[in-house]
Protein backbone atom coordinates (compact mmCIF):
# COMPACT_ATOMS: atom_id res chain seq x y z
CA UNK A 1 0.00 0.00 0.00
CA UNK A 2 1.18 3.53 -0.76
CA UNK A 3 2.53 5.00 2.50
CA UNK A 4 0.82 8.31 1.68
CA UNK A 5 -2.55 6.73 2.47
CA UNK A 6 -3.75 4.86 5.54
CA UNK A 7 -6.70 3.19 7.21
CA UNK A 8 -7.55 4.30 10.74
CA UNK A 9 -9.85 1.79 12.49
CA UNK A 10 -12.17 3.50 14.96
CA UNK A 11 -12.58 1.47 18.14
CA UNK A 12 -16.05 2.98 18.56
CA UNK A 13 -17.39 -0.24 16.99
CA UNK A 14 -14.93 -2.61 18.66
CA UNK A 15 -15.95 -5.30 21.13
CA UNK A 16 -14.58 -3.84 24.36
CA UNK A 17 -14.53 -7.25 26.01
CA UNK A 18 -11.88 -8.13 23.40
CA UNK A 19 -10.32 -4.71 22.87
CA UNK A 20 -6.70 -5.80 23.13
CA UNK A 21 -7.16 -8.68 20.72
CA UNK A 22 -9.13 -6.57 18.24
CA UNK A 23 -6.57 -3.76 18.15
CA UNK A 24 -3.81 -6.33 17.65
CA UNK A 25 -5.76 -7.87 14.78
CA UNK A 26 -6.22 -4.45 13.20
CA UNK A 27 -2.53 -3.68 13.51
CA UNK A 28 -1.52 -6.99 11.94
CA UNK A 29 -4.00 -6.40 9.11
CA UNK A 30 -2.29 -3.14 8.14
CA UNK A 31 -3.98 -0.36 10.11
CA UNK A 32 -2.00 2.88 10.05
CA UNK A 33 -3.51 4.57 13.11
CA UNK A 34 -5.96 3.64 15.85
CA UNK A 35 -8.76 6.20 15.94
CA UNK A 36 -10.33 6.96 19.32
CA UNK A 37 -13.62 8.88 19.38
CA UNK A 38 -14.18 10.89 22.55
CA UNK A 39 -17.74 12.15 23.05
CA UNK A 40 -19.14 14.10 25.99
CA UNK A 41 -22.91 13.72 25.55
CA UNK A 42 -23.21 17.49 24.97
CA UNK A 43 -21.56 18.44 21.70
CA UNK A 44 -22.71 15.10 20.29
CA UNK A 45 -25.55 12.84 21.54
CA UNK A 46 -23.37 10.06 22.91
CA UNK A 47 -20.97 9.48 25.78
CA UNK A 48 -17.83 7.46 25.14
CA UNK A 49 -14.16 7.15 26.08
CA UNK A 50 -11.88 9.05 28.41
CA UNK A 51 -8.10 9.24 28.82
CA UNK A 52 -7.97 5.83 30.50
CA UNK A 53 -8.98 4.19 27.20
CA UNK A 54 -6.17 6.01 25.40
CA UNK A 55 -3.77 4.85 28.11
CA UNK A 56 -4.98 1.26 27.65
CA UNK A 57 -4.58 1.46 23.87
CA UNK A 58 -1.05 2.79 24.30
CA UNK A 59 -0.19 -0.39 26.21
CA UNK A 60 -1.72 -2.56 23.48
CA UNK A 61 -0.16 -1.09 20.35
CA UNK A 62 2.70 1.04 19.08
CA UNK A 63 0.53 2.49 16.32
CA UNK A 64 -0.16 6.23 16.56
CA UNK A 65 -3.29 6.99 18.60
CA UNK A 66 -5.50 9.38 16.68
CA UNK A 67 -7.75 11.01 19.32
CA UNK A 68 -10.84 12.85 18.08
CA UNK A 69 -12.33 15.16 20.71
CA UNK A 70 -16.03 15.62 19.99
CA UNK A 71 -16.53 17.60 23.16
CA UNK A 72 -17.35 21.05 24.43
CA UNK A 73 -14.38 22.99 25.83
CA UNK A 74 -11.76 20.55 24.51
CA UNK A 75 -8.99 22.83 25.77
CA UNK A 76 -9.70 21.58 29.32
CA UNK A 77 -8.93 17.97 28.30
CA UNK A 78 -5.86 18.33 26.08
CA UNK A 79 -3.28 17.75 28.78
CA UNK A 80 -4.98 14.62 30.13
CA UNK A 81 -5.19 12.97 26.72
CA UNK A 82 -1.64 13.94 25.81
CA UNK A 83 -0.37 12.42 29.05
CA UNK A 84 -2.41 9.27 28.35
CA UNK A 85 -0.48 8.71 25.12
CA UNK A 86 -2.34 10.47 22.31
CA UNK A 87 -0.22 10.94 19.20
CA UNK A 88 -2.61 13.46 17.68
CA UNK A 89 -5.45 15.50 19.11
CA UNK A 90 -8.22 16.71 16.82
CA UNK A 91 -10.69 19.36 17.96
CA UNK A 92 -13.80 20.73 16.28
CA UNK A 93 -13.90 24.22 14.86
CA UNK A 94 -17.50 24.39 16.16
CA UNK A 95 -16.34 24.12 19.80
CA UNK A 96 -13.18 26.25 19.75
CA UNK A 97 -13.69 30.03 19.84
CA UNK A 98 -9.94 30.45 20.43
CA UNK A 99 -8.80 27.89 17.88
CA UNK A 100 -5.30 29.30 17.36
CA UNK A 101 -4.53 29.00 21.07
CA UNK A 102 -5.95 25.47 21.18
CA UNK A 103 -3.82 24.31 18.24
CA UNK A 104 -0.74 25.92 19.77
CA UNK A 105 -1.41 24.15 23.07
CA UNK A 106 -1.70 20.79 21.31
CA UNK A 107 1.69 21.35 19.67
CA UNK A 108 3.22 22.41 22.98
CA UNK A 109 2.04 19.11 24.47
CA UNK A 110 4.01 17.26 21.79
CA UNK A 111 1.04 16.04 19.75
CA UNK A 112 0.02 16.52 16.14
CA UNK A 113 -2.90 18.95 15.88
CA UNK A 114 -6.03 18.30 13.87
CA UNK A 115 -9.04 20.46 13.13
CA UNK A 116 -12.42 18.81 12.46
CA UNK A 117 -15.58 20.13 10.91
CA UNK A 118 -19.10 18.74 10.76
CA UNK A 119 -20.98 18.11 7.50
CA UNK A 120 -22.96 21.33 7.86
CA UNK A 121 -19.92 23.52 8.52
CA UNK A 122 -18.47 25.21 5.42
CA UNK A 123 -14.86 24.63 4.44
CA UNK A 124 -14.19 28.37 4.75
CA UNK A 125 -14.64 28.12 8.54
CA UNK A 126 -11.23 26.49 8.93
CA UNK A 127 -9.24 28.49 6.36
CA UNK A 128 -7.68 30.84 8.98
CA UNK A 129 -6.16 27.90 10.88
CA UNK A 130 -5.00 25.68 8.02
CA UNK A 131 -1.43 26.95 8.14
CA UNK A 132 -1.09 25.56 11.69
CA UNK A 133 -2.96 22.27 11.32
CA UNK A 134 -1.22 18.93 10.81
CA UNK A 135 -4.50 17.33 9.83
CA UNK A 136 -8.03 18.25 8.77
CA UNK A 137 -10.77 15.80 9.72
CA UNK A 138 -13.82 16.07 7.49
CA UNK A 139 -16.87 14.44 9.03
CA UNK A 140 -18.92 12.60 6.42
CA UNK A 141 -21.72 11.87 8.90
CA UNK A 142 -23.09 13.92 11.76
CA UNK A 143 -20.91 12.80 14.67
CA UNK A 144 -22.21 10.75 17.56
CA UNK A 145 -22.73 7.16 16.42
CA UNK A 146 -21.07 4.57 14.24
CA UNK A 147 -22.91 2.89 11.40
CA UNK A 148 -24.41 6.03 9.85
CA UNK A 149 -24.89 6.60 6.13
CA UNK A 150 -22.24 8.55 4.23
CA UNK A 151 -23.25 12.12 3.27
CA UNK A 152 -22.13 12.55 -0.36
CA UNK A 153 -22.16 16.36 -0.26
CA UNK A 154 -18.92 16.31 1.75
CA UNK A 155 -16.95 15.09 -1.27
CA UNK A 156 -16.88 18.56 -2.81
CA UNK A 157 -15.86 19.99 0.56
CA UNK A 158 -12.86 17.64 0.70
CA UNK A 159 -11.82 18.78 -2.77
CA UNK A 160 -12.17 22.42 -1.77
CA UNK A 161 -10.05 21.94 1.36
CA UNK A 162 -7.41 20.00 -0.57
CA UNK A 163 -7.13 22.81 -3.12
CA UNK A 164 -6.71 25.41 -0.37
CA UNK A 165 -4.17 23.26 1.48
CA UNK A 166 -2.10 22.81 -1.66
CA UNK A 167 -1.63 26.58 -1.66
CA UNK A 168 -1.23 27.11 2.10
CA UNK A 169 0.12 23.94 3.72
CA UNK A 170 0.53 20.99 1.31
CA UNK A 171 1.85 18.64 4.02
CA UNK A 172 -1.43 18.73 5.96
CA UNK A 173 -3.32 15.43 5.81
CA UNK A 174 -7.03 15.25 5.08
CA UNK A 175 -8.76 12.54 7.09
CA UNK A 176 -12.38 11.55 6.49
CA UNK A 177 -14.66 9.92 9.05
CA UNK A 178 -18.16 8.54 8.70
CA UNK A 179 -19.79 5.88 6.55
CA UNK A 180 -16.48 4.84 4.98
CA UNK A 181 -16.86 1.60 3.02
CA UNK A 182 -15.23 0.09 -0.08
CA UNK A 183 -17.87 1.98 -2.07
CA UNK A 184 -17.48 5.44 -0.47
CA UNK A 185 -13.72 5.46 0.16
CA UNK A 186 -12.82 5.93 -3.54
CA UNK A 187 -15.04 9.04 -3.71
CA UNK A 188 -13.16 10.71 -0.87
CA UNK A 189 -9.80 9.47 -2.15
CA UNK A 190 -10.37 11.08 -5.53
CA UNK A 191 -11.35 14.33 -3.80
CA UNK A 192 -8.06 14.44 -1.88
CA UNK A 193 -8.45 12.49 1.36
CA UNK A 194 -5.45 10.49 2.56
CA UNK A 195 -6.56 8.92 5.85
CA UNK A 196 -9.80 6.97 6.18
CA UNK A 197 -11.54 6.28 9.47
CA UNK A 198 -13.80 3.25 9.56
CA UNK A 199 -15.60 1.66 12.49
CA UNK A 200 -18.43 -0.66 11.46
CA UNK A 201 -16.79 -1.53 8.12
CA UNK A 202 -13.88 -3.02 10.09
CA UNK A 203 -15.03 -4.17 13.50
CA UNK A 204 -18.48 -5.29 12.33
CA UNK A 205 -17.38 -6.89 9.06
CA UNK A 206 -19.06 -10.30 8.66
CA UNK A 207 -15.73 -11.94 7.76
CA UNK A 208 -13.80 -10.28 10.55
CA UNK A 209 -11.40 -7.40 11.18
CA UNK A 210 -8.68 -8.55 8.80
CA UNK A 211 -11.08 -8.81 5.86
CA UNK A 212 -12.65 -5.48 6.77
CA UNK A 213 -9.31 -3.70 6.57
CA UNK A 214 -8.25 -5.64 3.48
CA UNK A 215 -11.35 -4.62 1.52
CA UNK A 216 -10.67 -0.98 2.35
CA UNK A 217 -6.96 -1.15 1.59
CA UNK A 218 -7.74 -2.64 -1.80
CA UNK A 219 -9.29 0.72 -2.74
CA UNK A 220 -6.04 2.62 -2.11
CA UNK A 221 -3.24 3.30 -4.61
CA UNK A 222 -0.56 0.62 -4.58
Amino acid sequence: MNSNYLIAPSILSADFTELGSQITQAEKAGAGWIHIDVMDGHFVPNLTMGPFIVEACARITELPLDVHLMVEKPETLLNAFALAGASSLTVHIETCPHIHRTIQTIHQLGCKAGIALNPGTPASAITPILHLADMVLVMSVNPGYSGQKFIPEVVSKIAQIRKTLDDINPQTIIEVDGGITPQTLPLTLKAGAQAFVAASAIFKHPQGIETGIKTLREQLPK
